[in-house]
């Protein structure tokens, strides 16, 4: 039987380390809330304030299986919590543990922080899909 990952590492710099630790303790109180959770907000990643105590960016990264859906879901809730602006995004890599047809990948997300929402994705997947269709890859 084969096992299946979804890999991340990414940093986000909220600004401030007040607002970094702010994450963190958010983070924690979700994560807490989660134990008795029929569907968890933050399951799936993990959040580390770098350079703490000065430090203003998290290291968001998966232990095993990553959520990239619930690392979006944080992103967009941090910005509004935090007040965020600019753009910021992260990849993913879909991993198996044995050589499986389709089981290996990745993909990008990219979020409009002050507009509180995600702008653009792509997945190797549907581009390879679609190129071997003689699709615009580049459109």
């Amino acid at each position: 039987m084969a096992d299946y990952f979804t890999h991340f590492s990414c940093l986000l710099d909220v600004g401030t380390p007040e607002k970094a630790a702010r994450a963190l303790a958010l983070f924690q109180d979700l994560r807490a809330a989660d134990q008795d959770a029929d569907d968890p907000v933050v399951a799936g990643f993990d959040l580390v304030h770098q350079d703490a105590p000065e430090g203003s960016s998290l290291w968001i990264h998966d232990d095993e299986h990553g959520d990239v859906e619930a690392v979006i879901r944080f992103v967009l809730r941090l910005a509004e919590d935090l007040d965020l602006t600019g753009l910021w995004g992260f990849q993913y890599a879909l991993t198996c543990s044995r050589p499986r047809l389709a089981a290996f990948g990745g993909g990008a997300h990219v979020i409009d922080l002050a507009a509180r929402k995600s702008i653009g994705w792509t997945s190797t997947h549907e581009w390879l899909a679609a190129a071997l269709n003689g699709e615009d890859v580049d459109a």
